[in-house]
């Protein structure tokens, strides 16, 4: 195997098309600090390496631990998984997971030196969870936590996080911001769990559709799309934006064609869900820190 062929197995295994939900927290916790004329670029850009160190760490411990657990089987839907394909040892996995989750806590204490202990105490708890999301004694993904971890992690604590960095204090803005966050990361999740619901069940992977049933999944879904677009409109009439924050809400189609995939298409055609879900997020974000930053 030549050296592009493994640079492509490790990018692959690094899934690309989950590391929105690391980018666009910092993203719109940074311009809520701008927009407060409080931003630090150091900071920021030292906040997004971290973020996505974290999110790739997390999926490199996930394809260990979901194979390991059985997880990852030749019946599964999505995207191949490099441990379960052969393509990299059990062994390699783990040290790639140890390494990234080193290389982000060494990177993280820049921000422990700027913003103070309360920033290493955070960045150890998301080292931790994000290796206990499908590893541990109790891994949350695989007890029905899994969507609490992703809302609370890739929402509350990314956001607000990334705004205390910044201004080195904490926002009310930037608390309500991190709930459209959170929502739209947790339906990343929840399109993931919807697709694999058939090989979860088998391997003990108790997450919120193998526990209650697909329909909870795509009832979660659609909740998780109105708490997102309820902000926008918190942030006009209660926070004292003025109408640009509203832009998100041209979404508004994208979302009812979201919705449609989830309650209709074939689970073999859900990875093309979880993209544009991904996508979506990203544009609604955009759309919500330029509202933010000329609102």
């Amino acid at each position: 195997m030549n050296e592009a062929s493994k640079l492509t197995i490790w990018v692959q295994a690094a899934r690309p098309h989950t590391l929105p939900a690391a980018f666009v927290p910092v993203l719109v916790g940074s311009v809520i600090a701008a927009q407060h004329q409080q931003l630090n670029w150091a900071a920021t850009l030292m906040a997004l390496l971290c973020a996505f160190l974290i999110q790739i760490g997390t999926n490199f411990a996930n394809d260990y631990f979901d194979f390991k657990n059985g997880a990852d089987t030749d019946q599964r839907l999505g995207f191949r998984r490099a441990t379960a394909s052969g393509q990299v040892t059990q062994n390699q996995m783990l040290t790639a997971t140890i390494l990234t989750m080193s290389i982000a806590f060494f990177c993280g204490l820049y921000l422990v030196w700027h913003a103070g202990w309360v920033v290493l105490a955070i960045g150890i708890l998301c080292i931790i969870c994000g290796i206990l999301y499908t590893g541990g004694p109790f891994p949350f993904g695989y007890n029905g936590l899994g969507d609490v971890f992703v809302f609370l992690f890739f929402g509350i604590v990314a956001v607000m996080t990334t705004y205390y960095v910044n201004a080195l204090e904490w926002s009310i803005a930037s608390f309500w911001a991190s709930l459209a966050v959170g929502a739209l990361s947790t339906n990343i999740l929840v399109v993931n769990n919807l697709r694999d619901v058939n090989q979860d069940r088998p391997a003990g992977k108790n997450t919120l559709g193998v526990l209650f049933g697909e329909h909870v999944l795509r009832w979660e879904y659609l909740l998780m799309l109105v708490i997102a677009l309820a902000i926008p409109p918190h942030f006009y009439f209660r926070l004292g934006y003025n109408a640009l924050v509203l832009i998100p809400l041209v979404t508004l189609p994208l979302a009812g064609m979201l919705i449609k995939q989830i309650w209709n298409a074939p689970k073999a055609k859900l990875n093309v869900t979880l993209e544009r879900t991904a996508q979506y997020m990203t544009l609604f974000c955009i759309l919500f820190s330029i509202g933010i930053l000329w609102g």
